[in-house]
This record gives structure tokens, sequence and C-alpha cells, in this order.
């Protein structure tokens, strides 16, 4: 994928930027700064800078622009964030492990790193993109726009083998379940919206569900599938300890236990690893979100993990 230093020239519109944006908060904003404890002139690298909540207050901190790097694939965010390249901040418009090796390769290191896992509440409430099931839309899903597979794609060409097999691994549902599914879609591969969609997999649950929504597993499922999430996780974990600075520190946060779960294993892995680790753990359990954040849903089921690089 090609890196682009700058917006694309087909930029959302101030419309399109301001409706999705204009309810973003941070998750665990409050815990990550006390954590990751920002200094005057520290430079920055936020791998997921989404619509820049995270990364506004961190650089009020440093007050470091002309160091720091923001990185996002979503071109929506990417306009959003580029006010932040009038004070000289940099913008990476790709997903985190291109930015990641592009950054290694330049020698580049920072003192903060953040990585804010998943999709972001900007994504989840435009219904045109496709990612809840609340609102109609087209079945979509994909973080970068510009990329060809979407939801559809998998819909329309995946066999009930592949579908069982995403739906099972990426969205924890269990076998039964995810067969019926998968069935259900391989036999209405008409369907072009969110909503029937999530009606075809309510109907596969006998209409019947317990705390939360029967698609929920099945949307998160395709979701990862088709922005390739944790095989992202996965690449860009051996890459932080080149991107940081002696002393600098690192904060992942993650929303799903498949995430925390390759997240948890890295940092246990740097933990046993003796006087090779790279990085010392300051969180022997992550740090969780509010669960009564009746502002911020996603912060419920946020885990925040971080290191320092000795």
């Amino acid at each position: 994928m090609s890196i682009k230093e700058h917006p694309p020239q087909e930029e959302p519109t101030t419309k399109e930027i301001s409706s999705s944006s204009r309810l973003h908060v941070p998750v665990l904003l409050d815990t990550t700064l006390e954590m990751l404890n920002p200094k005057q002139g520290e430079n920055y690298l936020d791998l997921t800078a989404g619509y820049g909540g995270h990364a506004r207050r961190v650089l009020e901190k440093t007050e470091n622009y002309t160091d720091s790097v923001l990185v996002d694939r979503d071109s929506f965010a990417i306009a959003k964030l580029s006010e932040f390249t009038d004070k000289g901040v940099r913008l990476l418009h790709t997903d985190f492990v291109s930015a990641a090796r592009q950054l290694v390769e330049e020698g580049r290191q920072f003192s903060i790193i953040l990585v804010d896992l998943g999709v972001s509440s900007p994504q989840l409430d435009q219904s045109e993109r496709g990612f809840s099931f609340t609102n109609s839309g087209p079945l979509d899903m994909r973080m970068d726009v510009a990329q060809e597979v979407t939801a559809a794609t998998l819909i329309k060409t995946a066999s009930a083998d592949e579908l069982t097999r995403i739906i099972m691994t990426y969205g924890e549902e269990p076998l039964g379940f995810a067969r019926r599914i998968a069935k259900a879609i391989t036999e209405s591969r008409s369907i072009t919206t969110t909503k029937e969609l999530a009606d075809l997999i309510v109907q596969a649950h006998s209409g019947k569900w317990g705390k939360i929504h029967p698609a929920t597993r099945t949307f998160q499922a395709l979701r990862i599938a088709v922005n390739q999430e944790l095989r992202q996780i996965e690449e860009v974990l051996p890459l932080i300890p080149q991107l940081l600075k002696q002393n600098g520190r690192v904060g992942i946060i993650s929303f799903h236990s498949l995430e925390d779960r390759l997240v948890k294993q890295y940092f246990n892995e740097q933990k046993n690893a003796g006087y090779e680790a790279e990085l010392q753990i300051l969180t022997k359990k992550p740090l969780a979100g509010d669960i009564y954040d009746v502002h911020n849903p996603r912060s419920r089921s946020a885990k925040l993990r971080v290191a320092v690089k000795k």
C-alpha cells in the first residue's frame, strides 16, 4: 500500500467530517495520560490517531509538534487530523504496520507511542460505512475505503466453510451457530445491507438472544477479516521496541479478547525474556475502561496495557 504524507485529493466534505466526529470521546484518556506521562519536549507517535482525541492532549503537554507523527488509514480521520499539520505534525495516511515499517527504515524513534485498536465510534456512527447493524447501510466495513475487499466481497464469494471459520475464529461464535449463520449467508448471496445481514443472523439464532444482539459476533468477525486486524497487530508489535527511545513508553488499547490476547502474549514474552527483554511491562493487569461511562459505551470494554523500553 502506498503511504500518503497528506490527505487524499478527494477529501470527505466538511459536513461529513463534522457529523462523524462531533460525538467522538477518546477512551481511557485520563488513564492513558497518567500512564504515558508525556513531558515537555518529548516526541509522539500515534499509530491509530483517529479523530485526534488522545493526540491533542498528549501534544498539548509535550508541545513537540514538529517531531511527532500521526497515522491513520481512514480518509475521514486523516481529513480531521489535517488541523495538526498547521503546527508541524507529520501525517501518514496508511495502515499502522506500513507506517511502522517506514518509520523504522527512516531510523525514527519516539518518547511515546500509542496504539488504539479496533473500530472508532465515528466509524460505527456512519451508517454508510457498514460497521454497525443498528443503522442500515451497505455491507462495507472497510477502515480504508480505498481497499478493494469489503464485507460484501466476503459474503458473495466465501464458501460456507470459510465463513464458518471466520465467524468462529474472529467472532468467537460457537461452532453450531457459526455453521448456521454461514449456511444462511451462502443461501442469501443477494443481500446488500447491514440490516438484511443482521435480520438473517437473528433468524439463524431462531430469533433468540441473551445480553448481546445475535449479529454482534458475526459483524465483528467480518470486520476483522476485511481489515486483517489481527494480522496487523501481530506484525506491528515486534516493531514497537525499534520505534521507542530508551525510557520511551508505549500504550496499547484493545477492545475485545482477540486483540488483548495478542498484546498480552507479546508482553508476556518480553516479561519472560530476561536480559534479552527490550520492554519492561508497567501494567501487571490491563487497566480497564469505565463500565459506567454512559457517554462512551466503547470504554466499557477497553483495556490499556503499558510498557517502557529499557
